[in-house]
């Protein structure tokens, strides 16, 4: 599907980017073929994940890198204008659809236009609660977490959603940039299968789990208005496949991310 973010952006068309943190692209179609995630399959694209490459293999490069224009890429040499981009050197062409902004990142490209950046943090990287959580959330106008809003709560998204919608209703009349980084996903998940270990199965149950608020969070949205929206893996999450466990490693467990992007009617 081709997006003219230049457009979408010129004409203040208020943005949702939703990262699923740590959802592997395995996990998410098959959660999907498995009839497990009824509300995604409505609502994305021809009702399927795209298949791409992480730009980073855990949260803190990869959300760095996606703040910086470069969300996964396809797993082709061939691939789609960029949404947008920081401005280029002068020798470089970038496609006429593409959102070029000139800032050191996409949040504050985005401020020269008018929008609202609004963050709700949901792993520990957007919590200040250490020094380098505090990078993230930085970079936006607000940002907003609670523990609550944590992997270890099994009823996280649901609390990251109600917030969300509270914040769009707040900025109904503003061009709103609205990020929100969904940590059920995340290890640990095992308490959605009453397991302690954190497995693919239990990952999957996670996201069924998600499915409804996501379901609830996009229609509520786009009810009243068009809005761009993006949701992703910033990375996937190794379970013993030969021999791994985790992220930070360039495992394809952990590099290729389910993807998918459209601008609702």
């Amino acid at each position: 599907m081709h997006i003219n973010a230049a457009e979408i952006i010129g004409t203040g068309t208020p943005i949702l980017f939703v990262t699923l943190d740590s959802l592997r692209y395995d996990v998410a179609t098959t959660a999907l073929t498995q009839g497990r995630t009824p509300h995604l399959a409505r609502l994305l694209p021809n009702g399927t994940w795209e298949r791409r490459w992480t730009p980073g293999t855990f949260t803190l490069p990869a959300h760095i890198a996606f703040f910086s224009g470069f969300l996964p890429k396809l797993p082709s040499p061939q691939q789609p204008p960029r949404l947008w981009e920081c401005r280029p050197p002068a020798f470089k062409e970038v496609d006429k659809q593409t959102f070029v902004f000139d800032a050191p990142n996409l949040l504050c490209g985005l401020n020269a236009h008018g929008y609202r950046t609004v963050c709700v943090g949901g792993v520990t990287y957007f919590s200040r609660e250490t020094p380098l959580g505090n990078v993230l959330p930085d970079l936006f106008d607000e940002d907003h977490w609670r523990p609550e809003f944590g992997s270890p709560e099994p009823d996280s998204t649901r609390h990251q959603v109600d917030t969300a919608l509270d914040l769009a209703a707040q900025y109904a009349e503003h061009p709103l940039y609205l990020f929100v980084n969904i940590s059920a996903t995340h290890v640990p998940h095992g308490h959605y299968l009453d397991e302690q270990a954190d497995t693919a199965a239990s990952q999957q149950a996670a996201l069924a789990y998600a499915d409804a608020h996501l379901g609830r969070l996009i229609d509520r949205l786009t009810a009243t208005r068009p809005w761009l929206i993006i949701l992703c893996a910033d990375h996937g999450d190794a379970y013993g496949e030969d021999g791994f466990h985790g992220r930070g490693i360039a495992h394809p467990t952990v590099t290729t991310v389910p993807f998918a992007a459209w601008l609702t009617a």
